[in-house]
């Protein structure tokens, strides 16, 4: 005659644990399942318990507590057989005592995960391999530590947080995923910048100063006849001749007047100007003779300083087309 249990109460066992490989169910490894005994099921087809059924695993001796769903209900009695990185999450042995409670959580909304090395982002697309392994689960629990088995390689992943609880749901729910910098990642050393801002501003400093300097006639020479030049250098003007106490014309210019002169524009065609003449010397016997001729010299002379005046913009104009 079979044991009838009270409806209100919920189902807690203890159990000794053995690995899932004991019965050579190694593809158990893979998610959270675990096989238990078939009073186990009478129990709680007696109960209202909430499916998918979902159980609280508590090692007391190590004060460490995980979630795991039920895969099969074959087990010997007394026994349950979970899988081996669950026993290390439970610091479990071979053997040892684990007790077992039915427990319904909520659906998860968020889960941020940690992998312990960077390999696991090298993977083409991780969110998609974790997609696939954690349809082998039931739940999740802050603070464990899952295993993602891919191209015969096994990654192991932590649980750094979970909403809206610590332990949630993941059967038939939509799950935001987040990941967590790896365990074994080192930030790469930045690089002295504040000696770098220095420099920048002081080189587009310069740079503008280079620019807005203004350095006038530094452009190359072109003829308008559209030949080569020969010379790059800036126009010289020619000062006017000027004659020597004996009355001959100086045909070159002094060396003041043309470092005066050269560099600059002057408007106006002075070159084409008469030039002031030295006043000439007129022996004694003639002065009688000359007297009436000089009255004449002066008032040419006169006109003369005139016309020598500097005048701007009284130049003759000329066409570039002849």
């Amino acid at each position: 005659m079979a044991h009838e249990y009270p409806r209100s109460s919920g189902f807690e066992q203890s159990y000794r644990c053995y690995p899932v490989s004991f019965i050579d169910k190694q593809h158990l490894e893979k998610g959270d399942k675990i096989i238990m005994p078939p009073s186990a099921l009478d129990r709680l087809a007696s109960m209202h318990v909430d499916y998918p059924m979902l159980f609280e695993l508590n090692n007391s001796s190590a004060g460490r507590v995980t979630h795991c769903g039920v895969l099969e209900f074959v087990a010997d009695e007394g026994l349950i057989y979970i899988p081996y990185w669950m026993m290390e999450n439970m610091l479990l042995q071979e053997g040892d005592i684990v007790q077992v409670k039915n427990k319904s959580l909520v659906k998860g909304t968020y889960v941020k995960l940690q992998p312990h090395t960077k390999d696991f982002l090298d993977i083409s697309n991780p969110k998609a391999i974790l997609e696939t392994t954690l349809r082998s689960y039931s739940c999740l629990t802050t603070g464990d530590t899952i295993m993602v088995p891919y191209n015969n390689k096994k990654y192991y992943i932590n649980i750094v947080e979970a909403k809206p609880s610590s332990a949630v749901s993941i059967i038939e729910t939509d799950c935001e995923v987040d990941f967590a910098p790896p365990l074994d990642y080192v930030e790469p050393e930045k690089p002295a910048s504040s000696t770098l801002a220095k420099k920048r501003p002081q080189e587009a400093e310069d740079q503008v100063q280079k620019v807005a300097r203004f350095n006038p006639f530094t452009g190359s020479a072109r003829r308008l006849d559209g030949k080569p030049s020969t010379e790059s250098v800036a126009p010289v003007i020619k000062p006017p001749q000027l004659e020597s106490e004996n009355g001959t014309k100086d045909t070159k210019p002094s060396t003041s007047a043309s470092r005066q002169r050269s560099g600059k524009l002057v408007f106006g065609s002075n070159s084409n100007q008469p030039t002031k003449e030295a006043p000439k010397v007129v022996p004694k016997k003639q002065e009688t003779s000359e007297k009436a001729p000089k009255k004449q010299e002066t008032s040419e002379k006169a006109q003369e300083e005139k016309e020598t005046k500097f005048q701007a913009f009284t130049g003759k104009k000329y066409s570039l087309k002849g």
